[in-house]
C-alpha cells in the first residue's frame, strides 16, 4: 500500500521532464494500485475471526533495543486505508481534468502520491515512531501542496503558516512520545497500551494532553486552527485531500488509537470533549460569514472534525461514531470540495459566491452531486450524515447534556451556513462577471463527483444500522458495555432536525428568496467576528508574534552590541596593538643597533641597582 504511491512520487520527482506527458497517469495508477492492495487486505481481515483481526508486519529495528518499526493491520487501520486510497484515487482522477493546463502537473501528482504514502504510513504504523514519521511526512506534503502555486505570495505565506502552526502541535506530540518512552520504556502500541493501566492518572493525563496538542495541530482544532482557512490557497483537489480523507483526520486517529491512555485520564478526556465542542461551534460560526466558497467549506471541516473529536473524547461509546462520521465525511466533504472546484473551473477560478447564482441550470451534474453532499452534511434523514453525526449527538447527550445540546446547536448552524452556500451558488439571480461563461466540467471531473455522492447517500446507513461498523471496529478500539440501537425518533433527534430546518429556512429567506448584494454589507459584531475567523490571527499576533518580534530585536541588540561588540573590540585591540608594534620594525641596521645598545644599557643599569641592594 505504502510502496506504490511512494514509488510514484519518486519516479515523478526524479524522472525529470521525460515524465511530463504521462506523469499524471502514473500518479493515478499508483494511487489505484494502493487501493487494490487495501481492498485485498480488508477482505483478508474480514476472513479472520473477530478476535484475531490483528496482523503485525515487522520491518526493522529503528533504534536497536529501543524502537522497532513495523506495520499493523487491524479494523481501525484498514478502515483508514480504504478511505485514504479510495477517496484519494478519485481525487487523483479528478485532478487530471482540473490540472490539465498547469505546466507543473507532473510535480503536483508527485506531491499527491507523497501525501497518500505518508498518510498510509501514519495509520499503518504499529508504534509511535512510525506514526511520527508519517505525521511529519503529511506535514511536509501539505506544505508542498498548499504552496504549490508558489508564484502567488498568498500561497507561499499560507504554506508557511500551515507548516509553522503544525510544528507547534508536532512539538507537543514529540514531547508526549518522549514521555511515553520514559514511562513505559517502549514505543510499540501493544506494549504501551497493555501497561497503561499501571501508570498513574497524572502521568496519563500529561501524555493525553500532549497528544491532544498534536491532534489539535493536524486536525485544526482550537487553538491551532488558524492555518486551515488559509490552506485554501492550494489547488482545489488539495483542499479535498487535506480536508476529507487525509491530514485533518490524523488527529482523530491519534486520539482513538491512543484510547487506553485517554481512558485512564478522565481529565484529558474532558479536555478533548471541550476542545471538540468548542471547535465545532467555532467552525460553524466562521462558515456563516464567508463569501469564499472554499473557505466556507474549510470552516465546515473544522466543525465536522470537532464532532469527531467530541465523540473520540467520550471513549469506547463514541469511537465507532467518530470513525464512522470520519469515513462518511470523507465522501461528502470530498464531494463538496470537488464540486466547488467544478464550479470554479466553469467560472474562471472565481471563488466569491456573491458572483455566482443560478448555476444549477448550466452545471446540472455538479449541482445534483453537490446537493447530495449538502443534504448529507446537514443531516437530512436517511443520508450519511443523518446516521453518523446524529449518532455522535446522541452519544454526547448521554455522556453530558451540556455537550450534547451544544452539538445540537452546531447542527442547526450547519443547516444555515451550508444552505447559504448552496443558495448563493446555485439559486437566485445570475450575478456572473461579463467574462464568465460557466459550463459543466468534463467527465473526468464529474464521474468522481457521482461516485462520491453515492457514498454520501448510503454509506452512513450501511455503517450504523445494526451496529455493523461498531462490531467490526471493536477488536481494535473496544466496545461500549451496551451496543446502541439506532432510533431516528428520539427527542434529541427531532429537536436536531427542527433546528436544521429552521437554519435552512432562515438561509432561504436571507439568500434564496432575497437578492444577494454584490458586496457584503457591513454586519454586526458577530458577523465581523466570524469574517475575521474569530480573531484567531489577531490573537496569535498579540500573544506570540509581537512578543516574538520584541524578543528577536532584543536578541539582535544583545548580539550586535554585546557578543559582537566584545569580539570586534578584542579584534580591534589586537589589530591596533600589532599595528603600533609593527612600526618598530624599520629595516635599518642603525635602528636595531641603537635598540640593542639601549637594551644593554637598561640591563646593565638594572644589574648595578640590584647589585648595590
Amino acid at each position: 500500500m505504502i510502496a506504490f504511491p511512494l514509488i510514484g512520487a519518486a519516479a515523478l520527482l526524479l524522472g525529470g521532464r521525460a515524465s511530463d506527458k504521462y506523469g499524471h497517469l502514473l500518479g493515478v495508477l499508483m494511487a489505484v494500485a494502493s487501493f487494490v492492495v487495501a481492498a485485498l487486505a480488508f477482505f483478508q481481515v474480514l476472513g479472520f475471526q473477530p478476535g484475531e483481526r490483528r496482523r503485525g508486519v515487522p520491518l526493522y529495528d529503528f533504534i536497536p533495543g529501543i524502537a522497532k518499526v513495523g506495520l499493523l493491520v487491524d479494523p481501525l487501520s484498514i478502515s483508514f486505508c480504504l478511505l485514504i486510497t479510495f477517496v484519494g484515487s478519485l481525487i487523483h482522477i479528478y485532478s487530471i481534468g482540473y490540472m490539465s493546463h498547469d505546466p507543473a502537473r507532473r510535480r503536483f501528482f508527485a506531491y499527491l502520491n507523497l501525501f497518500v504514502a505518508a498518510m498510509l504510513l501514519l495509520v499503518l504504523a504499529d508504534n509511535y515512531v512510525g506514526l511520527f514519521v508519517g505525521w511529519e511526512g503529511v506535514g511536509l506534503a501539505s506544505y508542498l501542496l498548499i504552496g504549490f502555486w508558489q508564484h502567488k505570495p498568498s500561497a507561499a505565506t499560507a504554506a508557511k503558516k500551515a507548516f509553522i502552526v503544525n510544528r507547534v502541535g508536532d512539538f507537543g506530540l514529540l514531547i508526549g512520545i518522549f514521555t511515553i518512552f520514559a514511562t513505559f520504556h517502549s514505543l510499540a502500541f501493544a506494549d504501551v497500551f497493555s501497561a497503561a493501566g499501571g501508570a498513574s492518572s497524572g502521568t496519563l493525563t500529561a501524555i493525553g494532553l500532549l497528544l491532544l496538542v498534536g491532534a489539535c495541530g493536524k486536525s485544526a482544532q482550537l487553538p491551532l486552527q488558524s492555518w486551515l482557512l488559509d490552506a485554501m490557497e492550494g489547488p482545489t483537489p488539495v483542499s479535498a485531500l487535506i480536508h476529507a480523507a487525509t491530514m485533518v483526520t490524523a488527529g482523530v486517529y491519534l486520539i482513538v488509537r491512543s484510547g487506553p491512555i485517554f481512558q485512564g485520564a478522565e481529565a484529558a478526556q474532558l479536555v478533548v470533549t471541550i476542545v471538540g465542542v468548542a471547535t465545532l461551534l467555532a467552525g460553524a460560526i466562521i462558515g456563516t460569514a464567508k463569501d469564499d466558497i472554499k473557505k466556507a467549506l474549510a470552516g465546515s471541516t473544522m466543525s465536522q472534525i470537532g464532532y469527531m473529536v467530541l465523540a473520540a473524547g467520550i471513549g469506547p461509546a463514541g469511537y465507532a461514531f467518530a470513525i464512522a462520521h470520519l469515513i462518511t465525511h470523507g465522501f461528502f466533504k470530498a464531494d463538496l470540495f470537488l464540486g466547488a472546484g467544478s464550479v470554479m473551473h466553469g467560472m474562471n477560478d472565481e471563488v466569491n459566491m456573491r458572483k455566482y447564482g443560478g448555476l444549477r441550470k448550466v452545471m446540472p451534474i455538479t449541482f445534483v452531486t453537490f446537493l447530495i453532499g449538502y443534504l448529507a452534511i446537514i443531516g437530512f434523514p436517511l443520508l450519511s450524515g443523518y446516521f453518523t453525526k446524529d449518532g455522535i449527538i446522541e452519544v454526547a447527550m448521554e455522556h453530558n447534556a451540556i455537550l450534547g445540546w451544544l452539538a445540537v446547536l452546531g447542527a442547526g448552524i450547519t443547516g444555515f451556513y451550508m444552505s447559504r452556500l448552496v443558495f448563493m451558488t446555485f439559486f437566485g439571480a445570475r450575478r456572473w462577471e461579463p467574462t464568465a461563461h460557466p459550463h459543466e466540467s468534463p467527465a473526468v471531473m464529474t464521474w468522481p463527483l457521482i461516485i462520491l455522492s453515492i457514498g454520501a447517500l448510503g454509506l452512513g446507513a450501511f455503517l450504523i444500522i445494526g451496529n455493523r461498523f461498531m462490531t467490526f471496529l471493536a477488536p481494535a478500539v473496544g466496545a461500549p458495555e451496551e451496543l446502541p440501537s439506532f432510533n431516528p425518533f428520539t427527542a434529541t433527534g427531532l429537536v436536531t432536525l427542527a433546528l436544521v430546518a429552521i437554519g435552512v429556512a432562515f438561509a432561504w429567506f436571507r439568500y434564496g428568496a432575497a437578492e444577494v448584494p454584490a458586496v457584503a454589507p457591513r454586519g454586526s459584531f458577530l458577523t465581523t467576528f466570524a469574517r475575521r475567523d474569530l480573531y484567531g490571527d489577531a490573537l496569535n499576533e498579540a500573544l506570540f508574534m509581537r512578543p516574538g518580534q520584541w524578543l528577536t530585536r532584543l536578541a539582535v541588540f544583545f548580539d550586535n552590541r554585546g557578543i559582537d561588540g566584545l569580539v570586534n573590540g578584542l579584534a580591534a585591540f589586537i589589530g591596533g596593538s600589532s599595528g603600533r608594534m609593527r612600526r618598530i620594525q624599520t629595516g635599518f641596521v642603525r635602528s636595531y643597533a641603537l635598540s640593542i645598545f639601549v637594551g644593554a644599557a637598561l640591563l646593565a643599569g638594572a644589574w648595578l641597582v640590584v647589585g648595590n641592594l
